[in-house]
């Protein structure tokens, strides 16, 4: 049960993701480890100034035209994404027609069977990931992940992978698929392996991609791959990197 966290203390946004994952875990949704995981990725945010910033648009704008131009996108989930914003990772499906597939590093049926529920309770009409005979092997990978949903990521020619850990990022571009990723640090294995970084604190950036979503809807096949095109991962990373470091500069000098 989530305590109460008064609007006006200066953490609120920051505390309610805490308390969202705690809740998660006490009802199997996260692990141990994803707790541990949200500590690191909320010191990134810091230094990213708990913002987003001109780079993260960039990048939520070039995430979006790629989604749009798919032809199989599957996003997939995990137990942080099912805790903290599982209203958001379904309407984003349903607005760019991608499908869900539950994939854990530390997986077992129980937790898949938590998430998928949450999603379902959420809107998602079907979620892939958890029926055996569904299965198959990622190669490249040596962990749970390797196994995905023939009709989900297996097939996908462009995946969404939110919290991401880098082996199955580097495993996923080797299977020929255009990764998307929301990492809040652009110096990560995943962060660099991806073909697309959103350099953002999910909770913020997911929805102003359901927004840019439903806007470049409205664009050509033609405009949508300009986006596409126009766009630099390398740089946009170089970019945040920048931007930190600005934010660290001007905290210097504030102190």
């Amino acid at each position: 049960m989530m305590t109460l966290i008064p609007k006006s203390h200066p953490r609120a946004k920051s505390l309610l993701i805490r308390e969202k994952l705690v809740d998660g875990f006490d009802n199997g949704l996260v692990a141990k480890e994803g707790l541990l995981a949200q500590g690191r990725g909320e010191a990134f945010d810091y230094l990213l100034g708990e913002k987003t910033g001109k780079a993260a648009t960039k990048a939520i704008k070039a995430a979006a035209a790629q989604l749009l131009v798919a032809k199989s996108p599957v996003i997939s989930v995990n137990g942080n994404i099912a805790a903290i914003c599982p209203k958001e990772i379904v309407k984003l499906s349903t607005q760019v027609k991608a499908k869900l597939e539950v994939n854990l590093f530390y997986a077992n049926q129980k937790r898949k069977q938590a998430i998928v529920k949450t999603l379902k309770k959420n809107g998602a009409k079907e979620v892939l990931g958890t029926k055996i005979n569904s299965s198959t092997k990622l190669s490249g990978i040596d962990s749970a992940r390797r196994i995905v949903d023939k009709d989900g990521i297996f097939v996908a020619d462009v995946v969404v992978v939110p919290l991401e850990d880098g082996d199955r990022t580097m495993a996923l571009r080797k299977a020929g698929k255009i990764v998307i990723t929301f990492d809040l640090n652009p110096l990560s294995r995943t962060s660099q392996t991806a073909n697309i970084t959103i350099v953002d604190n999910v909770t913020r950036a997911i929805s102003l991609l359901i927004t840019e979503s439903k806007k470049l809807s409205k664009k050509n096949q033609k405009s949508l791959l300009k986006i596409i095109s126009n766009f630099d991962n390398k740089k946009n990373l170089t970019d945040n990197i920048i931007q930190i470091k600005n934010n660290l500069t001007r905290r210097a000098k504030i102190a």
